[in-house]
């Protein structure tokens, strides 16, 4: 962590990016013994968990963000767009929808026979989120409205209406570290989702199991820190609800700038990362396989990133475990990849790339350290990036 005077003007911040300052946060209200969220506001306000647009796929498929209007952004307070891939005619459900940025760049992406539902617990941002939907629609050209936006709890989804099985995406942006029963969260989640559907969010992670004096410290909770999960204890509440292992997207460290903050967190770090979370349909057992991606994705022609372990280029044969082989044959992927067991040949461009047990990254932490370092070999290029630069980093469209 990064040491600096404490003062309101002092800051946490993950990448290169900053969020609101905590004497500013402390107007939100926040209340650790309450319903989970501060109020007049939608996430941490933490930047994106993500390396980039790219890695949700914006950067390919087109940023919605600027075409959403300009109110939306400034009353915006999640961490960063949570946008995953395949979305055309998708139903999606926005946990903590806010001012409804999210969902409304997400409801140009699904299309006119996609739909979007954004549900949040403070009726005024659910308000704000309903006064521009004429306005975007006719933005997007689409005849009748795609979005709906509802007041509740993502803790109590039955309450508000939302029946099993219904939709394809749940997306959630630094909200559900604000709830503390999280498994409750994640069960209602795994209700609401089509078999094959997932759980596509950001939020913030601990490096180890919160003390009480972390998870009851106003301040810290406003930040999204005192709610963060311990980073291990995804996996149990996923495994616990029903979904496949938590599989790791992206993930930054978090810096908290505050000397008297850092002394109550001690050694405790943290880090925003992105995870996908599977709901897969009761079949036999499952075998490796290899795949080959056949780029029919808008905006990933050239090549999907799927999460921080398995990259696909078209055209080229992959082996997966057996967890992966049952998502992409069971989702809404199956379409974009042909599948076959392990041995068969393919006419591919090259040989199989073999999987190794040992690659396997699952530790935001590890992610993150590991992204900080690539970033210090990449010596910027005239525009102040790497991307440029074939041997630092992907970048497939």
């Amino acid at each position: 962590m990064t040491l600096s005077p404490a003062g309101p003007e002092h800051q946490v911040q993950t990448g290169d990016r900053t969020a609101p300052s905590v004497a500013l946060r402390r107007r939100w209200g926040p209340d650790p013994a309450g319903r989970g969220r501060p109020a007049q506001r939608r996430g941490s306000g933490l930047p994106a968990p993500g390396r980039g647009l790219g890695s949700t796929g914006l950067a390919a498929a087109g940023d919605p963000s600027p075409r959403v209007r300009r109110p939306r952004r400034r009353q915006y307070y999640g961490c960063g767009l949570v946008i995953p891939e395949c979305l055309e005619n998708c139903w999606i459900l926005d946990l903590g929808s806010g001012s409804g940025r999210d969902c409304y760049a997400l409801s140009q992406l699904v299309g006119e026979k996609g739909h979007v539902t954004g549900i949040d617990m403070t009726e005024g941002q659910v308000e704000v989120a309903k006064k521009y939907m004429n306005y975007h629609m006719e933005k997007y050209g689409f005849r009748a409205p795609n979005v709906t936006f509802i007041y509740g709890y993502i803790e109590k989804l039955g309450e508000a209406g939302i029946k099993n099985e219904s939709y394809d995406i749940v997306i959630s942006n630094c909200v559900i570290n604000l709830v503390p029963d999280k498994q409750r969260v994640l069960q209602e989640v795994y209700r609401v989702l089509k078999h094959g559907g997932e759980l596509y969010f950001s939020d913030v992670y601990a490096s180890l199991e919160l003390p009480e004096e972390i998870r009851t410290h106003k301040i810290l909770w406003g930040e999204c820190l005192g709610g963060a999960l311990y980073w291990k204890d995804l996996a149990i509440l996923a495994q616990n609800v029903g979904f496949c292992p938590p599989r790791l997207v992206t993930a930054n460290l978090i810096t908290v700038q505050n000397k008297e903050l850092e002394s109550v967190i001690g050694d405790c770090r943290f880090v925003s990362a992105t995870f996908r979370l599977f709901k897969l349909p009761m079949t036999g057992p499952t075998e490796r396989c290899q795949v080959t991606y056949n780029g029919g994705i808008t905006g990933h022609e050239k090549g999907l990133v799927f999460d921080a372990n398995f990259t696909f280029k078209k055209g080229e044969t992959v082996e997966v475990d057996e967890e992966t082989a049952a998502i992409l044959k069971n989702s809404r992927f199956a379409q974009d990849f042909l599948i076959r067991p392990i041995g068969e040949k393919l006419p591919t461009r090259g040989g199989c790339t073999a999987l190794q047990a040992k690659d396997i990254i699952t530790d935001p932490f590890q992610l993150a350290e590991e992204s900080d370092h690539m970033k210090s070999r990449c010596p910027p290029d005239a525009a102040g990036g790497c991307c440029d630069t074939k041997k630092c980093c992907k970048n497939y469209n």
